[in-house]
């Protein structure tokens, strides 16, 4: 592990594999409750022809932050994230989010297009406005009251109830009791950073901002995901122009460890077109 300094915080990553001059590093964002850990089942295929730098975001494992204050905000690791990209003086670099870390790396893009190459969105976290989706309603999602549900367990100190409360809203019920050890301790290793979220109030994303993204882009999703993450996947690509989108079948949301091999067969292809 290493850090670099970005706004006055030490971004924790790992650095893997080569650097080459014929590529650029392939930066890795990881989604809610997660950190640079998260992508362990893909390193192996990915670092076979790039270099690959997982961050941790603001606050979240190796830090074990105390839930206190509003620095856990899309604004903030958005910030973050340019910050290291630039600091990292590698040239445009290949940037890769999921879930949460998906919404923060296509602000990045959104802002920054200069500092990528190419942009890989696995199911990015987020709500649509009326722009996007007419029928929207206004005020958080039902997904959004039962995360603040969970977040409100955690901070009682109920770290397993909120943890399990919010993984079975997110991937149905009994997720939680099938989670494997390691996955249930990367997530209690973050919980505190679910009290962030859910007092984030992010933007949700708007036509013109999809319409915005000049990055060369693809949309990677679970076939089996169900919910407001592939509706969402499915009306940004629309509008993101000369996108792509891969599905792979029978796998949900956390889509590359599901099905490491798929995942980075269809990263390591785009990137090398």
């Amino acid at each position: 592990m290493q850090t670099l300094r970005v706004n006055g915080y030490d971004m924790a990553y790992l650095d893997v594999g080569q650097p080459r001059a014929d590529r650029p590093p392939l930066v890795c964002v990881h989604g809610s409750l997660c950190d640079f850990r998260v992508w362990s089942s893909v390193l192996g295929p990915l670092t076979q022809r790039h270099r690959v730098i997982a961050v941790s975001l603001r606050h979240c494992f190796p830090e074990h932050w105390d839930g206190v204050g509003d620095t856990y905000s899309i604004a903030q690791h958005v910030d973050d994230m340019i910050a290291f990209v630039e600091r990292l003086n590698a040239g445009p670099v290949d940037l890769m989010g999921h879930s949460r870390g998906g919404h923060v790396s296509f602000r990045v893009a959104q802002r920054r297009p200069e500092l990528l190459r190419r942009l890989i969105l696995a199911e990015p976290g987020g709500e649509l406005d009326a722009t996007l989706d007419p029928v929207a309603v206004a005020g958080p999602s039902p997904l959004a009251v039962r995360f603040k549900t969970a977040a409100d367990q955690i901070a009682a100190g109920d770290i397993d109830g909120g943890l399990a409360f919010f993984v079975n809203a997110l991937a149905g019920p009994n997720a939680w009791a099938h989670e494997p050890a390691a996955s249930k301790q990367l997530l209690r290793d973050n919980a505190m950073t679910l009290i962030g979220q859910v007092n984030d109030k992010r933007l949700p994303f708007s036509r013109t901002d999809a319409e915005a993204i000049e990055t060369p882009t693809l949309f990677i999703g679970g076939g089996n995901t169900k919910g407001l993450l592939p509706h969402v996947l499915h009306t940004l690509a629309a509008h993101v122009r000369g996108s792509r989108t891969v599905m792979i079948p029978n796998t949900t949301h956390p889509m590359f460890d599901q099905a490491p091999q798929r995942f980075s067969e269809i990263v390591l292809e785009f990137l090398a077109g």
